[in-house]
């Protein structure tokens, strides 16, 4: 397979191509941001981002001078793992490695968090006890916590001092640096007091004593508390993709695809562009395609939040992850893989979330150079204790000081904070039908002057419900059938049904023949709807979708159904009124159905019967009026 032919590149201006790496081996802010440095100095590199909370690298690059295989070999040299590679890229996706590299990292964790949490329980209490219980008071408690906090230090805590060794090998400090250097320097110290203590404590008063104070205590509380937040740490990076694996959850895994008469069942990574494919009603659409036969409805609320079903016939385009309702279909293929629409959307929200807000990209820079002054600064702060502390306890007042320093400045959570607020509100706004373009837009918000609404699914609940019914004169009232619902009286179900794409449907009752739809199947079934014409046009001016009920030919009532308002809605729009926030509400429905919402929500400027591809020059619009 070529680079520019690989299913995880895609073309951005002038020559260069844009890469997404899913890297293993990450520990913490600081190893993205030595990766991210070393893929930026790589030749034929034009920037490069790494981002430690979706574990993945970002690289643009000119393939002319670079390729895939040589920005692996940096990362892989500085002893991390990239995920995938060419020959696994169209096996796996992308997606589902990361998280299985997740969740094996979130298990390992857990299991040395325990191990860690469960052998320094005993040694906190030995320390703390201060020589007050006796029979923790005895000749060798020294070597029973030496016992307990070894396995602590080599099992539990080996990830941070490997990590603080590949730093020092490129020349670097990271939080694993300061956690080593911490956690090592009250161990070693501790091994010394404990197996030769002539070594360290000189003055006889403290020689007298039968305990030489130790710190093992100190080096595992540390690496047990910094687990615990590598855990939680881990857990939420896990949660980071919820709101992309929903997304990619919408598209089926399989197809139907049409050879010749036969049908044949294929996944879906197998259809070609101009496969011809058939959908049954109730089958999710499998790619984007165009209708060759047949007419349908099709439930597109996942792309648009329209909440009726649209209908379509041949030479309308359908899309991957919609929802065939009533009829069956044969369409080619048009777009397949991640060409489709909704590839493309989970694509925006990956974009999304792996992009770095200026905050963030400072928040680098300061964790950056912040682990060099730490270690200078605790430097200076033994240096001083030792200097100015009585002769007797000047190394136990400067050892403690330095490693309080260095664990309490551990700058972590200064490089992690940001990307994962970022990661958490995109993928939250996904989750809402929110696709928030990158973290620099995110953190723009706060200069908004006009916030731009869709109607249905935004505004509204996104679904239809029955709102009014008028019953003619001469058919059952509506009292009859509620009072037959009190009595728990049941229904008769229709013997026979079917639905008329774009009209309604018409079914057989008790041999009586049902038709519920709109006025074009009333014309067609030439039924007569002139003593309700006054009451569709009042449901109309409110933005309601008129339904006509006939029974063997004669109209028998009139049903309205309307999108309800959100419950939050109102109180959502009041809020932003408060911030001084203009509301316009942007909309592909018809100008009555809006102007009835947004008179009921206060919205003043209303842009009705907008197609979907007029809404971006809209919002342009709004953009050169300075708002």
């Amino acid at each position: 397979m070529s680079i520019k032919n690989s299913p995880s590149f895609t073309e951005t201006p002038v020559t260069a191509i844009r890469l997404d790496l899913p890297i293993g081996g990450m520990t913490c802010a600081a190893c993205a941001r030595l990766i991210e440095k070393k893929l930026t100095k790589s030749p034929g590199v034009s920037s490069a981002g790494v981002n430690f909370a979706t574990a993945q690298a970002t690289v643009e690059f000119v393939p002319t001078i670079t390729d895939r295989q040589a920005l692996t070999q940096v990362v892989e040299g500085l002893g991390y793992r990239v995920l995938v590679t060419e020959k696994t890229e169209n096996k796996v996706e992308t997606f589902d490695l990361v998280a299985i590299e997740q969740e094996a990292e979130y298990k390992k964790l857990k299991l040395k968090f325990l191990v860690a949490l469960v052998l320094s329980l005993p040694v906190i209490i030995i320390a703390m006890s201060h020589g007050k219980i006796a029979w923790l008071n005895f000749s060798g408690v020294n070597y029973l916590e030496l016992l307990l906090v070894t396995p602590v230090m080599i099992y539990c805590g080996e990830q941070f001092f490997r990590g603080a060794v590949s730093a020092l090998r490129n020349l670097s400090a990271d939080m694993n640096t300061l956690i080593a250097l911490g956690t090592l320097s009250a161990y070693l110290y501790s091994l010394i007091v404990t197996i030769a203590p002539n070594w360290v404590v000189t003055n006889a008063t403290h020689l007298a004593h039968q305990h030489n104070p130790v710190y093992f205590e100190a080096a595992s509380v540390i690496i047990t508390l910094i687990l615990l937040g590598r855990l939680l740490e881990s857990r939420a990076k896990q949660r980071t993709g919820e709101a992309i694996r929903a997304l990619i959850g919408l598209q089926p895994k399989t197809a139907t695809l049409l050879r010749g008469e036969k049908e044949v069942i294929v996944s879906v990574e197998a259809v070609l562009v101009g496969d011809l494919l058939l959908v049954r009603p109730g089958e999710k659409i499998a790619v984007d395609g165009k209708i060759w036969q047949g007419s349908t409805s099709v439930d597109e609320s996942m792309l648009t939040g329209e909440s009726l079903p649209v209908e379509k016939n041949p030479d309308n385009e359908v899309f991957a992850g919609t929802i065939n309702k009533t009829g069956l279909f044969k369409f080619y293929a048009t777009k397949v893989g991640k060409n489709t629409t909704l590839q493309q959307i989970v694509r925006l929200v990956q974009q999304a979330q792996g992009s770095k807000a200026p905050i963030a990209r400072l928040a680098d820079v300061v964790s950056g150079i912040f682990t060099p002054i730490v270690l200078a600064i605790a430097t200076i702060t033994f240096l001083v204790w030792f200097a100015f502390s009585p002769d007797e306890t000047r190394l136990l007042n400067a050892l403690n000081n330095f490693v309080a320093v260095l664990i309490i400045a551990c700058p972590c959570a200064l490089g992690l904070a940001t990307p994962t607020a970022i990661i958490v509100g995109t993928g939250r706004g996904a989750e809402k039908g929110v696709l928030i373009k990158n973290g620099e837009a995110l953190e723009q918000a706060h200069k908004l002057q006009t916030i731009v609404f869709d109607k249905t699914g935004t505004l509204t609940i996104g679904k239809p419900y029955l709102t009014d019914f008028i019953v003619a004169t001469d058919f059952i009232e509506a009292e009859v059938l509620k009072a037959a619902k009190t009595r728990n009286l049941e229904f008769s179900q229709p013997e026979e049904f079917s639905a008329v794409v774009g009209q309604g449907v018409i079914a057989q009752v008790l041999g009586k023949k049902v038709l519920v739809g709109n006025q074009r199947l009333m014309q067609t079934e030439q039924v007569a709807i002139l003593d309700f014409t006054e009451q569709a046009t009042d449901f109309a001016q409110m933005g309601k979708t008129t339904m006509f009920v006939a029974i063997d030919g004669r109209l028998a009532g009139v049903l309205a159904v309307a999108d309800k308002i959100k419950p939050e809605a109102r109180s959502v729009l009041k809020e932003l009124e408060n911030l001084g926030l203009e509301l316009v509400m942007l909309t592909g429905d018809n100008q009555r159905a809006a102007l009835a919402v947004a008179s009921q929500l206060g919205i003043k400027n209303v842009f009705a019967e907008i197609l979907p591809e007029e809404k971006i020059s809209k919002i342009k619009e709004l953009q050169n009026q300075g708002k």
